[in-house]
């Protein structure tokens, strides 16, 4: 399901008009140029196309008939940001000429296809900009970590036994998701559990599950406490954290590296 403006804002359906507006101002500050202008050509143009579909839900839901309009797309089940990208083209497109349909300026297929295109390009960069964010913090606090492909995820590394440390760090896996709730906690876990033990038995294995938008953190207990109660290889801690703000739910019984990896990835 696409995300919605609300999700966007990070704000409810039901949100007022203020608490939009204070919204907006607090995730738009997060791709202002200034904090990315020493950021890659790459990871600049995703602090644009974020400010921009920002931009677009807020000028949407601060207008009453806008809002109302796209309020009514969303009940209907549909895409109302979709439609408003199609309707933008449409009136941005050139008359037809007798020789023919033309595509749009830009290339793209127009509608709904072209808006999906835009939306997957921009969930690209931003899942290899949050990998690379992710790679940076695991330099920082382990030093050296080995990489290797582990099926459903996105990084899977084990840090290197270094002389501060007393026993193996866990290992890390990392999966991005578009919607970090109950379903995909147990996928995630089901997965974790079923990959082969480590060859060092003492290593605890680590969950990382990331993704833009997050479920109550009450749903989110529940979904782990539930994959607890299933028998396991190895010892497995779950850790769902919202790409947005770097907020995470940490285990109170989580090794302590994990909790100074979170507290990198948000000073990163």
């Amino acid at each position: 399901m696409p995300t919605s403006y609300y999700d966007l804002l990070g704000v409810a359906p039901t949100a007022p008009l203020d608490e939009i507006k204070k919204a907006f101002r607090r995730e738009i500050a997060k791709y202002h140029p200034d904090k990315v202008q020493h950021l890659g050509r790459e990871f600049q143009e995703i602090a644009s196309v974020k400010a921009a579909e920002l931009t677009r839900a807020y000028k949407t839901l601060c207008d009453e008939s806008l809002r109302a309009d796209y309020d009514a797309g969303l009940a209907g089940g549909g895409d109302p940001a979709a439609r408003d990208a199609d309707a933008r083209r449409a009136r941005a497109a050139p008359a037809p000429s007798a020789a023919g349909p033309t595509m749009a300026a830009d290339d793209r297929p127009a509608g709904d296809a072209g808006f999906a295109a835009d939306r997957r390009g921009a969930g690209d960069l931003l899942r290899k900009a949050t990998l690379a964010r992710f790679r940076q913090a695991l330099g920082a606090e382990f030093g050296r970590c080995d990489e290797a492909p582990a099926p459903g995820f996105d990084l899977a590394c084990a840090p290197l036994k270094g002389r501060f440390w007393s026993k193996p760090q866990p290992r890390i896996l990392v999966r991005v998701v578009p919607h970090v709730d109950g379903g995909a906690i147990a996928e995630t876990w089901g997965m974790a559990a079923r990959l082969p033990r480590d060859k060092n038995g003492e290593r605890a294995v680590c969950i990382f599950l990331l993704g833009p938008a997050v479920a109550p953190a009450g749903e989110l207990a529940r979904a782990i406490a539930a994959e607890q109660r299933k028998p396991a290889a190895h010892k497995l801690f779950l850790v769902p954290l919202n790409m947005r703000s770097w907020a995470a739910h940490i285990p109170a019984d989580a090794p302590a590296a994990v909790k100074a990896l979170v507290g990198r990835l948000k000073s990163t």
